[in-house]
């Protein structure tokens, strides 16, 4: 009796090991998606400007930009977002990246880097944090539900 209740036992750990296990692959790889989208969005950014950036917002997306409203649509963002000149780099680095277990919502965070260039044409690097939720769409691509951004003071 006592190495049966042994035997069902154990056989109830190692499953348990081994569906924890698979959660931890899968929450993973979940978070590479997310990472590898960020990556895209990022180099669509340097290659087209404020049209890459653009490009992985849904329509109706919401962004909480630095020192202004929240700001709703598309559109609306792209109009807070101009003038974005050929001088204009944005890059971020995620931080973590996490997707629900449903699959279809997820975010992503980290620091960013815009500089642009000043009155006398000189660049000037702003730095801050960002935070974005990432929504699947039906066609299976992944588009900003909702970004926003806040300053930091510059890395030392």
């Amino acid at each position: 009796m006592r190495s049966k209740l042994l035997i069902c036992t154990l056989a109830m750990l190692v499953a348990g090991m081994l569906i924890w296990n698979l959660q931890l692959r899968a929450q993973s790889a979940s978070g590479d998606v997310l990472r590898k989208v960020e990556a895209e969005f990022e180099r669509a950014t340097a290659e087209r400007g404020l049209d890459g950036f653009m490009e992985y917002f849904t329509d109706d997306s919401a962004d909480l930009a630095a020192g202004s409203d929240v700001v709703f649509g598309k559109n609306n963002i792209r109009q807070l977002l101009e003038p974005w000149g050929p001088d204009v780099r944005l890059t971020w680095t995620p931080i973590r990246a996490e997707m629900a277990a449903s699959g279809d919502l997820g975010y992503t965070f980290g620091n960013y880097v815009f500089t642009a260039n000043d009155k006398d044409g000189k660049p000037v690097a702003h730095f801050g944090k960002y935070a974005t939720v990432w929504k699947k769409q039906k066609d299976g691509s992944w588009k900003v539900a909702f970004d926003m951004g806040n300053s930091r003071p510059a890395p030392k």
